[in-house]
């Protein structure tokens, strides 16, 4: 096909779309089926009429082919593990008594059943659920959600298509189930998994699917020969299928590598590819490998994981390249838009001047429609929206909004020292011992307790006006005082404040700090019902005034017993944030670095002994492939040390770590030297003990005991053996008790619970330890 009939060809489309709805009606509905307020069918009704309006919206601008099997009530590849067959065995009787509670059993557990363990999606702050799988499990299809929702779409009069995870990227994500050997492959259930892929593509056929995507992100890390081969074999097979749709083998985050050419010689139809600035090398390995002649190409030249308008001459340049390199070039958001906002222009107030640099899904779906257009008909069909877009760009580029000269020379001046401790470990952890005095086994909290309907209420009352900040704070003090009395009388030797204070432990600190942009309506999903609202960092970030110090002090005259300090790490701040892209990231985190230096010292100056600044985020934002990562931890650990090392040695620093795979980090984690780091260890089982052990990491761990995503109530003996399984690895000097992550998310029943019982876990165990004399 010539380059011309090749651009004749272009449409618009996307990978996935938000599925929350404006106002997060699908997080209402599920919340309110799992408190019995909500029926099941009430939940579907919702379900259908949030998947309808988002089909809508996309056909009414322009998209031409719209996909399905994206929406999701918790997680995409948990729906792909009910898609295979592939359901716990501890699960599978409340599936079949009732597919809906069993569904939400896997994901969040019960009392009597711990839930799938639950982790980063890539480098995003998407959490997906882990399938688990042995060499035993027994794959059957299951396509009815996907052949469901695909049929209201065609009902609609809508060209779909629908969206699969793929089966290497399935296998490739998930973990030998409980009770079977650690070195157990996945992958070598391939074979076995294959024929049910093709079943379901077979269902979908059947039902009217054109098209299938099949989405295979895994192939964009560092993989084997053996898996490049799997991804051959995977592929060959499903190509050879007669009874299937056309296939379309999706890819994203990052460059496929050696992975293009074997997606480029598969027996399917057509590829969608990144060709964003984290994937440029993707255009000239496609030139390389010879292009996709006689295949659809589907080109992701939008962000779709930022929130800054596209630079739209430059993406029509990158697809005019693409042209001739593909019998059909199509245009795309790199990624599912998933993981942006839905619309911008529900924020009211953010400047006009800046609203106008912002892209939320909409808007992309917007440029996406443009870039397809001009692509078609030429730029002479676009020259309104190129116009539009250059000042766009240009505002953002010359504001001074962007660049504050004092920040940059500050920045400017730091030198290795600043970010160094002033005595080395073993040094400072005797002086912290002698100053805190604290027990074996000390117990402690990771930050929050839980967010009550009350306090959610006061927020909206003081924005509302109808109560005047005086009301709000002693509304905050009491929040206060009753959760380090509750503390006090369970009987933790490192309390907390409770956080009553903060909407979200990184929006709270933007909303603080120059050069930081807050969103009203700007929702994103972490993980089954919760949403965050991401800020938006715009300039060059200062902290004009003390942001924690008055809550953290006051919290601290109530008792005298060490209560922490709480902060979030430079690195968090940027990953749950959206980054500004005109400036390197590490030039970035040492801005938040320094701003938050300032508030550790001051805490430190009030009284605090106990600072934590928690880094969730340093795994998350590990590049997914190997040559990438040295740079990004260099400057992502020295930018934890830039914001702790100002302080005194007998001042202890804490990190907290959740849901991510930490084997990977380890050095990382040791070359942050913190003094005391927490991590989720509940429900991988103490895997992350292990592997520090491995490491020879030398400082103070609190492998957690308390799966807080889940609501069941873990037992005292429970929360023991696992204590006992992170002494196995880590001596009892060492080892601290504390749950997987904050308390925001529970309610206080089951916090009060499990807390005492983490508690009573503690003294079990300190009174099995040997006496030394």
């Amino acid at each position: 096909m010539t380059s011309k009939s090749a651009a004749a060809a272009a449409r618009a489309t996307v990978y996935g779309y938000p599925r929350q709805g404006r106002g997060r009606e699908l997080k209402k509905a599920i919340e309110g089926y799992w408190k019995g307020r909500v029926d099941a069918d009430a939940l579907r009704a919702t379900a259908a009429e949030l998947r309808r309006t988002n089909w809508r919206q996309l056909a009414e601008a322009g998209i031409h082919e719209v996909p399905t099997g994206d929406f999701s009530y918790y997680d995409h590849v948990l729906d792909t593990s009910v898609m295979v067959g592939a359901i716990p065995g501890r699960h599978r009787a409340a599936v079949e008594a009732d597919a809906l509670d069993g569904y939400f059993a896997m994901a969040r557990g019960t009392q009597d059943v711990a839930p799938l363990e639950m982790t980063k999606w890539f480098d995003t702050n998407y959490h997906y659920l882990v399938p688990e799988l042995g060499p035993d499990t027994v794959f059957t299809a299951d396509s009815a959600k996907q052949v469901a929702e695909l049929r209201e779409a065609l009902a609609l009069g809508l060209t779909a298509r629908p969206v699969l995870v793929g089966p290497v990227t399935y296998l490739l994500l998930a973990k030998p189930a409980p009770g079977v050997a650690a070195d157990f492959d996945p992958l070598t259930l391939l074979d076995r998994l294959l024929p049910v892929y093709a079943e379901v593509l077979s269902d979908l056929r059947a039902a009217g699917a054109e098209w299938v995507q099949l989405d295979e992100p895994a192939l964009v890390q560092d993989r084997t020969p053996a898996e490049l081969n799997a991804a051959t074999r995977a592929y060959r097979d499903l190509g050879a299928l007669t009874d299937r749709p056309k296939l379309l083998v999706a890819s994203y985050f990052d460059r496929l590598g050696d992975a293009l050419p074997v997606l480029a010689k598969a027996p399917v139809e057509g590829l969608a590819l990144d060709f964003t600035e984290a994937a440029a090398a993707n255009l000239d390995a496609l030139a390389a490998v010879g292009g996709l002649p006689g295949k659809r190409l589907i080109a992701g030249v939008v962000n779709g994981r930022n929130i800054w308008v596209n630079d739209l001459t430059k993406s029509l340049a990158t697809l005019g390249t693409l042209l001739g390199l593909a019998d059909r070039v199509d245009v795309a958001a790199s990624c599912s838009l998933l993981h942006v906002p839905l619309d911008a222009t529900a924020e009211r107030d953010i400047e006009p001047q800046i609203l106008r640099w912002l892209a939320f899904a909409r808007q992309k779906t917007a440029e996406i429609v443009t870039l397809a257009k001009g692509l078609a008909q030429g730029t002479g069909s676009i020259t309104g929206e190129l116009a539009a877009n250059r000042a766009a760009l240009a505002s953002r580029a010359n504001s001074p909004i962007t660049r504050d000269p004092a920040v940059r020379t500050r920045v400017g001046a730091v030198t290795d020292t600043d970010a160094r401790r002033s005595q080395p470990y073993g040094e400072r952890a005797a002086a912290q011992r002698a100053h805190l005095g604290l027990p074996l086994l000390p117990t402690t909290t990771i930050g929050s307790f839980p967010q009550t309907a009350e306090l959610r209420v006061a927020r909206a009352d003081l924005r509302a006006g109808r109560i005047d900040t005086a009301g709000y704070e002693e509304r905050i003090k009491a929040e206060i005082q009753e959760v380090i009395s509750f503390q006090e009388k369970t009987g933790l030797d490192v309390l907390v404040h409770g956080e009553a204070e903060r909407n979200d432990m990184v929006q709270y600190f933007a909303e603080q700090l120059t050069g930081y942009l807050a969103t009203q309506h700007g929702w994103v999903q972490s993980y089954g019902t919760r949403y965050v609202r991401p800020p938006i960092l715009a300039g060059d970030i200062s902290r004009p005034e003390p942001m924690t110090v008055r809550w953290t002090t006051y919290a601290q005259s109530l008792t005298p017993r060490p209560v922490k300090g709480m902060l979030t790490g430079p690195v968090t701040m940027l990953a749950w944030s959206f980054v500004r892209d005109d400036q390197p990231l590490g030039d970035t985190a040492r801005q938040v670095a320094l701003a938050l230096r300032d508030e550790v010292n001051d805490l430190e100056t009030a009284g605090t002994s106990v600072i934590q600044v928690d880094e969730p985020a340093l795994r998350e934002t590990l590049p997914l492939r190997a040559a990438d990562r040295p740079g990004y931890l260099a400057w992502a650990t020295e930018a934890f040390r830039l914001t702790t090392a100002g302080v005194r040695p007998d001042t202890q620093i804490h990190t907290h770590m959740c849901y991510a795979e930490f084997g990977d980090i380890v050095q990382a984690i040791d070359d942050l030297d913190a003094d005391v780091i927490s991590l989720e260890a509940a429900r991988s089982h103490m895997q992350v003990a292990r592997e520090l052990a491995a490491h020879g990491y030398p400082r103070e761990a609190g492998p957690g005991v308390y799966d807080i995503h889940s609501p069941r109530v873990p037992s005292a003996d429970e929360a023991a053996a696992l204590l006992r399984k992170g002494l196995e690895a880590i001596p009892a000097e060492r080892l601290w008790v504390n749950p997987d992550c904050g308390l925001k998310t529970r309610g206080w029943p089951e916090t009060r619970a499990s807390l005492d019982n983490l508690v009573a876990a503690a003294h079990a165990v300190r009174a099995e330890l040997p006496t030394v004399d």
